[in-house]
């Protein structure tokens, strides 16, 4: 019964999660000072290229500086997407953590004025050394991306967060400064990545720094005695346009960085940046020293310049139309220049601008979310010129559907055109998956395949309507994407991205199946309409060897967005297996494999997705003693679920259970990852915990960070945490105590258990400890010395309690059967006397 309310309470947060949304897709409606912002820049031509590993390594202060003091367009170029670290705000991981940090950093753009890069590099989570991630990542085809970016963008200075060697601290980090300084020298040259060069050009680079500071010194000492070496720049100002000060803006720039953890305080005052020359022409005073930023840099460009300044002269805060008139002469100076990278830049400017003046608002919005390839959409088009700037709508053309509206309506001061229309989605129109995940990848590199898209952050908007303008007699077009809008009664207006998906979806309730004995296991599928009337039938595909019953189910589903509830029954076979199972809908003679997912947090915009409709099915030799387990949530894992899946009667314990009388009912209480670093309750509640273990329960505590602990020691007796890791996910691991209790019962734990881990063996492993603890198995990464701190244990009264580094994390929601086996062994440890008394002696040193 409970696993029933468990799955119909997923069911209520999923269809939950649907509904939660942010402002984040509102059109820009920017102040008057924002305005002049945006004005001074169309007079600034210079590009600078930030370059680090992953979401949170770019320096947000120095990005802001140079977005808006300089002026400079400015981008940061992520290697990865951030898709192997660990969540603080919810359970995903790997790909869809991905894509939570990929939003995360575009909402970081929105706040610091820069623009967002990356690669097809997989973070496939922490490593020692650049030669390990060159062995993971397709070395040349990151370095043709990283290429890519750069002639694409056309930076004139470049600029790394790391040095190209160990005191980056993370092997991608390093690999990221060595692949930089690679790519600085082959942007420009035409015998490198020749195909690109059917959509872009070469590109030169002046110059490459490392942006270092004291923290890639030994000390105070050294780091003053180089610093008069170094290219420093006071990034610590005060733009009165944008009332704030750089260290403020670069505060709520790195606090959108949330699934880490990385809210920042404002500052304010002097603050200097160091930069270290790496390439090209050294700079001696200024970083863009030798590079011409303004418009004599474009042939002809004079003209244009001339009516830049005009407008910024004429710009009035309580009347930004008057500067339209020397804008449109500017547009049209510069219509005249020949084709080049900065006309095409500063047109796309100067149209926005041209836009915010009028404060000329364009909307198109769709009557639902989602709809299907081939449906009709309805659709609900808002055009208002809020200026006396004379304007003309001429046409509204909706080129997905292909059909325009002729419609020649001037737009007259405040007054609102609305309009009601439809459009018909074509039949083979490409759905929302995230465009590096529709293909399978490898382990270090994602698949894409058109070259248009590699780099990009995001899928481009699923449908556009361009409006063709006239403004002052000169004509003009717009684009805008098609949106969702709703009214929330709390939130307000709400926005959501316009998705295209397939008409029928198939959920699976869980992404490993692990089967613990010969019993069947009720395998649910949520069959979910993606339009009116649907009708088909469902099945699960097996290998041989395991059983399904029934073999197919009829669904009918009469409106969009309606569900079906179906169960089959899966039997094993005889002996450990994995193996892999596909729910597939049959729909007009089609078969739709995927479901959907929507990741939806407050900060971020809703995310939908549609992942293939496979778990992992594991037939598991597996014993176990006890069966109640209590679990405090910690950061953020999908622990309690995957125990559930192997016969444990899991509750999730909230403050007020937090009692002694209450806690003794379960056989082990389990933290979650990093609970001693996100519950701030547990300092309060540890002293009961312990009494809990004295009194004969086991404490499971899952790996912690030694940074922010809510409590001096975590332990009932002195541990210390440290970063120690184990990175390899296959590196050996040694029994030190091959007698000891959790290698021997239930299961007899063998090297075969360690086979099969994915990402790391274990993370943040204690590196001292007292000598209550009993350490039970050592591992290393290459040519490294034995890391003996992964799974500690401390006899404590009639209990034990247990210290693990290793990343259940990741291992029990991948299905791995040794991680399973070894950690039922960790809830039964003392489950009967004699267990309990051969612990307590091995205890005795």
């Amino acid at each position: 019964m409970k696993k029933h309310f468990l799955f119909l309470l997923g069911l209520v947060l999923f269809c939950a999660a649907c509904w939660q949304q942010t402002q984040a897709q509102a059109p820009a409606k920017p102040s008057s000072a924002e305005l002049l912002q945006e004005l001074k820049k169309l007079d600034v031509l210079g590009s600078v290229l930030y370059v680090a590993a992953h979401p949170d390594d770019e320096n947000t202060r120095l990005i802001a500086y140079l977005a808006n003091e300089k002026r400079y367009n400015t981008g940061y170029l992520s290697i990865t997407r951030g898709d192997g670290g660990q969540n603080l705000i919810g359970p995903e991981i790997r790909e869809n953590l991905g894509i939570i940090r990929t939003q995360e950093l575009l909402q970081a753009r929105r706040t610091d004025g820069g623009r967002q890069f990356f690669t097809r590099a997989n973070d496939f989570g922490f490593s020692k050394d650049a030669k390990e991630t060159f062995t993971i990542w397709d070395r040349e085809q990151v370095l043709a991306d990283m290429v890519w970016a750069i002639r694409k963008f056309r930076p004139d200075v470049m600029i790394t967060r790391f040095p190209p060697d160990e005191r980056a601290g993370h092997g991608q980090h390093t690999a990221s400064a060595i692949l930089a300084e690679e790519a600085f020298a082959a942007a420009g040259d035409p015998k490198r990545f020749p195909e690109q060069l059917k959509y872009v050009e070469v590109w030169q680079p002046k110059r490459l720094l490392w942006n270092t500071g004291i923290w890639s010194f030994r000390n105070q000492e050294e780091f003053e005695k180089n610093a008069q070496n170094l290219l420093k720049i006071d990034v610590g100002s005060y733009n009165p346009l944008l009332g704030k000060s750089y260290g403020e803006i670069a505060a709520l720039s790195r606090s959108m960085h949330k699934s880490q953890g990385f809210g920042a305080s404002g500052s304010r005052g002097t603050a200097f940046e160091y930069l270290q020359h790496t390439k090209g022409e050294k700079a001696q005073q200024e970083l863009f020293e030798g590079i011409n930023t303004s418009w004599s840099r474009v042939k002809g460009g004079e003209q244009v310049q001339k009516h830049i300044q005009s407008a910024i002269a004429a710009y009035k805060a309580d009347e930004p139309s008057a500067v339209v008139a020397p804008l449109l002469a500017a547009r049209k100076e510069l219509q005249k220049l020949p084709d080049s990278y900065w006309k095409r830049v500063k047109l796309e400017e100067l149209q926005d601008v041209l836009q915010k003046a009028m404060g000329l608002y364009l909307e198109v919005t769709a009557q639902d979310y989602a709809a299907v390839p081939g449906q009709t959409v309805g659709l609900q088009v808002e055009a208002i010129n809020r200026s006396n700037v004379p304007l003309t709508l001429k046409s509204v053309s909706y080129s997905f559907a292909g059909r325009d509206t002729t419609l020649n309506k001037q737009l007259t001061y405040n007054q609102p055109l609305m309009l009601k229309t439809t459009a018909t989605l074509p039949a083979q129109m490409q759905d929302a998956q995230p465009y590096w995940l529709r293909r399978e990848g490898t382990l270090g590199m994602f698949a894409v395949e058109n070259q248009q898209e590699v780099g990009l952050p995001e899928n481009a908007p699923a449908a556009q309507v361009s409006f063709a303008l006239e403004i002052a007699g000169e004509p003009f077009t717009l684009t805008v994407p098609v949106v969702y809008k709703r009214t929330d009664p709390v939130a307000g207006e709400v926005y959501r991205p316009f998705v295209v998906t397939p008409p029928v979806f198939v959920n699976l309730t869980e992404q490993v199946y692990m089967f613990a004995d010969q019993e069947p296991k009720a395998v649910q599928v949520l069959v979910t309409a993606g339009k009116d009337n649907i009708s088909g039938q469902v099945q699960l595909q097996v290998p041989k060897g395991w059983r399904v019953a029934p073999a197919a189910v009829p669904f009918s589903l009469k409106t969009k967005g309606a569900e079906q509830h179906i169960v089959f029954m899966v039997s094993p076979p005889k002996g450990q297996q994995e193996a892999k199972l596909q729910a597939v809908a049959t729909l007009d003679g089609e078969e739709y494999t995927r479901g959907l997912r929507v990741i939806s947090y407050s900060h971020i915009p809703a995310q939908t997705t549609f992942p293939e409709a496979t778990a992992k099915i594991v037939k598991l030799d597996l014993k176990k003693k006890g069966r109640k387990v209590g679990y405090v949530m910690g950061a953020g894992d999908e622990i309690p679920a995957s125990l559930q899946q192997i016969g444990y009667e899991v509750t999730l314990l909230k403050d007020e259970d937090m009692r002694l009388a209450y806690l003794q009912q379960f056989d082990a209480v389990i933290l979650g990852v990093r609970a001693y670093n996100t519950v701030e309750r547990l300092k309060h509640h540890q002293p009961t915990l312990l009494e809990y273990v004295k009194n004969g329960g086991n404490l499971i505590v899952q790996y912690n960070t030694n940074h922010s602990l809510v409590l001096p020691e975590v332990g009932p007796y002195p541990l210390k945490l440290s970063r120690d890791r184990v990175t390899v996910e296959d590196a050996p691991v040694r029994f030190l105590l091959p007698e000891h209790p959790v290698l021997n019962t239930p299961n007899k734990i063998t090297q075969k258990d360690f086979e099969g881990w994915v990402q790391e063996r274990g993370l943040y492993f204690p590196n001292q400890w007292s000598d209550e603890y009993q350490a039970v198995l050592s591992s290393n990464d290459p040519g490294e010395p034995a890391r003996d701190g992964g799974l500690l244990v401390a006899p404590y009264g009639k209990g034990h309690y247990i210290y693990t580094g290793y990343s259940w994390f990741r291992e029990l929601p991948a299905g791995v059967p040794g991680a399973f086996r070894l950690f039922t062994n960790l809830i039964s440890l003392g489950k009967d006397a004699a267990q309990a008394g051969s612990s307590a002696a091995q205890g005795q040193k």
